[in-house]
């Protein structure tokens, strides 16, 4: 068969979180990703992971205390016509440069709860215990919730669906006593979802007004939004926020609704945070396998390899999800919820992210997803620069332009491990990852004899030397100190684009 009978090999995809936590509440952030898309699809971004642009309770919030679904910024609800990340208008001109690119958008839905009511309700509730939410801490009495959502600046354009005390399962708040306390609201036809994990007994309540997906008009106005915010903003997938908490049922049922509206290669991806493998293997099979996960676990292997001393570099993959299911691990290194600072921040020391960056970005298991405050910095009380010493945009390009084909490991050493990508066809050059926790390190790797006479050089620029192929097709690739060297034929095509000229100076400051 020849070249031009052989189907191209595709892009190796990658996904951008393009937020963090602390991105400043200046309603602007849609226009800094507009200016910088550009550079963002040159490295080899393909997927814009994009913040919960709902409008939120709070004009600074970041939308996970969502009011409206509906609202994208374009009504003057909740003291702003903006959310946080700008204007519907804003939203819509990124959309439209995305498409040009070939970039792709997935919204992050929050469907678990409502925030920021309009007016309290009386309703009939019983207390349970925080720790157990199986277990009653009171008897059966009234309270004033904040229940009622009228969406007075959006009236009845695009839903006509208010929500009201009886289309919600839970809350927090007495107003009428001021009491703080986790409330069970009871009806007919009420009670916690029992398609959830089993968290504090049961976890379907978290936070805010739980929204209660027995009740048909709630389940038929969510299952509306999917296909229409698609089609309003041009989406390609979905991360689902918080997905242990809401009914497993109803989101089948939403996910086969959105897929029929909007095709099957719609992408979706859940947020079930825990270190425990086995408790995301059966919640996935409860889900037909209809999306992925973020790979939790590896996160947390990253935390442990970075924070002990000469640890065992191959064990980083020990009980993650890109082990057992490759397919359906979404792998990242650092997310809005565990940066410095937040409710489950974990410690990645610095001089690991580049060799963590590596694992997710230069292997052939699982999505990586590359984190906006590692390619550009943290802001807030927790500020951090851009971490891998400014060379995570040229790690995503190595991804982009070399790491493709078959796969060898050379991990016959705890400290200093490597492999290889042998390349494609129509991706020849391959590449060669050596990375040590303990000091230098070399490992002899076999690149291919098609490559024998060739000079390799590192990309990032870290090693300064160079590496000849030998008749055999080996070479003795090494990495400078602490750190990780990835070595290409200084010749393949694309090695001029190294170092990139990336531009990490998102504010403008």
């Amino acid at each position: 068969m020849g070249e031009e009978d052989r189907q191209p090999t595709p892009q190796n995809a990658t996904l951008f979180q393009a937020f963090e936590w602390n991105v400043p509440a200046d309603k602007a952030h849609w226009k800094r990703l507009t200016k910088a898309l550009p550079s963002l699809s040159a490295v080899g971004l393909t997927a814009l992971w994009l913040p919960p642009g709902c409008k939120a309770a709070s004009p600074e919030g970041n939308g996970y205390d969502i009011y409206d679904i509906y609202d994208l910024g374009e009504f003057e609800q909740k003291g702003t016509r903006a959310t946080k990340w700008g204007t519907k208008e804003e939203l819509l001109e990124l959309s439209a440069l995305a498409k040009e690119k070939g970039v792709q958008l997935h919204w992050d839905a929050v469907l678990n709860h409502k925030a920021g009511a309009d007016h309290t309700e009386k309703c009939h509730v019983v207390e349970v215990d925080a720790d157990d939410r199986n277990k009653e801490a009171s008897e059966p009495y009234e309270i004033e919730g904040w229940l009622g959502f009228d969406f007075p600046g959006r009236g009845e354009k695009y839903s006509e669906m208010k929500y009201h005390w009886e289309h919600f399962s839970g809350t927090d708040y007495n107003q009428a006593n001021e009491k703080k306390a986790i409330y069970k609201i009871l009806g007919d036809n009420k009670g916690w979802s029992q398609s959830v994990a089993d968290e504090q007994g049961n976890a379907d309540y978290m936070m805010f007004a739980d929204i209660d997906y027995s009740h048909p008009s709630v389940a038929a106005d969510v299952k509306a939004w999917g296909p229409w915010i698609v089609r309003e903003v041009g989406l390609s997938g979905f991360r689902l926020d918080a997905v242990q908490h809401f009914s497993e049922r109803f989101t089948n049922e939403w996910i086969d609704t959105l897929r029929d509206a909007c095709g099957h290669d719609i992408f979706i991806v859940g947020e079930f945070w825990t270190g425990n493998v086995d408790e995301m293997l059966p919640w996935l099979d409860a889900m037909h396998h209809k999306f992925c996960l973020y790979d939790a676990p590896l996160v947390y292997n990253f935390s442990r390899l970075s924070t002990t001393e000469a640890a065992d570099l191959r064990g980083v993959f020990d009980g993650t999800l890109v082990q057992k299911i490759p397919e359906k691990a979404v792998t990242v290194v650092m997310n809005h919820d565990t940066q410095p600072g937040q409710t489950v921040a974990t410690p990645i020391e610095g001089f690991f992210k580049p060799l963590a960056y590596a694992f997710i970005l230069l292997r052939s298991e699982g999505y990586p997803c590359v984190f906006y405050g590692d390619l550009y910095g943290m802001q807030g009380e927790h500020a951090e620069p851009p971490s891998c010493g400014g060379k995570l945009a040229d790690l995503v390009l190595a991804r982009k332009l070399y790491s493709y084909g078959s796969q060898e490991d050379y991990w016959n050493d705890a400290n200093c491990i490597g492999w290889v990508r042998r390349g494609t066809w129509d991706h020849p050059a391959g590449l060669a990852v050596v990375m040590s926790n303990k000091g230098p390190g070399e490992i002899r790797m076999a690149v291919g004899e098609e490559h024998k006479g060739e000079r390799w050089t590192d990309v990032l620029g870290w090693e300064e030397g160079e590496v000849v192929i030998d008749d055999e097709g080996y070479g003795l690739f090494n990495c400078p100190g602490v750190s990780v060297g990835v070595w290409v034929n200084k010749d393949a095509e694309g090695r001029d684009q190294f170092p990139t000229d990336f531009d990490s100076n998102i504010y403008g400051k």
